[in-house]
């Protein structure tokens, strides 16, 4: 029982911390390979910026109009434009409820205001 109890632990410990880990490993060495010119970046230090030359291990980075960084690939944290693609569908989501939400409220308009009328007609008699 004991060697059962120590090997679900380790079974346990897979799924939850390894696994995602290299998960997370993956999609970043993904994103990368796929680091192109254009790319708007940001780096582990914080800095903000436009990939203007990709070579093989480094990133040069224009962060102002006269200021070129070149980094280390590994120290580009996330790409930015590409973020904005991905939450673009959550986004839509969004819009579809309000769109859906947004008669009901258009609805709900015309009867206030029906009662609106009622009420005021009943207090000028």
């Amino acid at each position: 029982t004991t060697f059962v109890t120590f090997g679900l632990i380790i079974v346990i410990f897979y799924f939850l911390i390894i696994r995602p880990q290299k998960k997370r490993d993956k999609e970043t060495k993904e994103m990368l390979a796929a680091i192109k010119k254009g790319d708007k970046v940001v780096s582990i230090g914080g800095i903000h910026g436009t990939v203007v030359a990709v070579k093989e291990t480094t990133v040069v980075v224009k962060v102002d109009d006269n200021t070129r960084i070149e980094f280390s690939r590994n120290a580009i944290s996330s790409i930015v434009n590409r973020k904005a693609e991905t939450t673009e569908p959550s986004s839509k989501k969004k819009a579809k409820k309000e769109q859906v939400s947004a008669p009901e409220a258009v609805e709900a308009k015309p009867e206030e205001a029906a009662v609106e009328a009622d009420a005021e007609k009943k207090e000028n008699n």
